[in-house]
């Protein structure tokens, strides 16, 4: 059953009006939002209605982000969301990075560009809607949905971040790829009669198609050389040499 990144909402806590908007305009497109002005009012709108992702302000007066993650993980019903804080440099080193537990996603150090936080926070959302999808599937195992839906490099980012085993089919036209993940890396691609590396830089172009994932496929062949962030990163130089080339010609 396909899903959407919406079915995927997220709470954004911010006690500044203008940081707190800029947030949910940079989130809208990828997720459901959900705002609140301080700790306080995050605290009450996660308990009548627990989001999926939170990312907080760490310093906010009344009730911090620490004490919102606290009094969060106290509570049966929302001890599990994930959290992603946005704080100082001097606050994520002496006290969130030793001090907090399981359950922090990722912190983003102030001063931060919007699209940083986006790119960091979609990361998270893609791999909230592919365990949705998961749940949702109409055979146990499988995933099914479109390139349009989640592209090719936010599946294997999600797969990556989850350190998921499985099989993912990619369909484009007439072409049909495998790539083969163990512990969320990618180890053997393959398309018709070719294997290896570059199977991955040609699916990763694919902007429309069909994908499945098969949690309960594997294969024992490695035809891959790099980790999934290389491999991804190798992609995205090639397309902007291959954009360059072409603005020069």
């Amino acid at each position: 059953m396909n899903a959407s990144p919406h079915d995927v909402q997220v709470l954004i806590v911010d006690d500044n009006p203008l940081v707190r908007q800029l947030m949910c305009r940079g989130m809208e497109s990828h997720c459901t939002i959900i705002s609140a002005a301080d700790g306080a009012d995050a605290l009450l709108k996660a308990i009548d209605n627990p989001p999926d992702l939170i990312i907080s302000d760490y310093r906010m007066p009344g009730l911090d982000g620490r004490q919102l993650y606290e009094k969060l993980r106290s509570r049966e019903n929302t001890r599990n969301i994930p959290f992603v804080f946005v704080a100082s440099r001097g606050d994520i080193e002496e006290k969130l990075r030793p001090a907090v537990g399981g359950g922090v996603e990722d912190f983003l150090p102030k001063p931060f560009f919007i699209n940083d936080l986006v790119r960091q926070a979609k990361k998270i959302v893609d791999r909230i809607h592919l365990e949705k999808l998961q749940k949702r599937a109409s055979r146990p195992g499988v995933i099914q949905g479109r390139l349009e839906e989640m592209s090719v490099t936010e599946l294997m980012q999600s797969l990556e971040m989850g350190q998921k085993s499985c099989r993912l089919s990619l369909r484009h036209g007439q072409d049909r790829a495998e790539l083969y993940f163990t512990a969320g890396q990618c180890k053997h691609a393959q398309l018709g009669d070719a294997q290896g590396d570059s199977i991955v830089y040609q699916a990763i172009a694919w902007s429309d198609g069909e994908f499945e994932i098969d949690f309960a496929a594997n294969s024992a062949l490695e035809t891959t050389t790099h980790t999934t962030t290389g491999l991804l990163m190798e992609a995205m130089r090639l397309m902007d040499e291959a954009n360059q080339s072409q603005v020069e010609s």
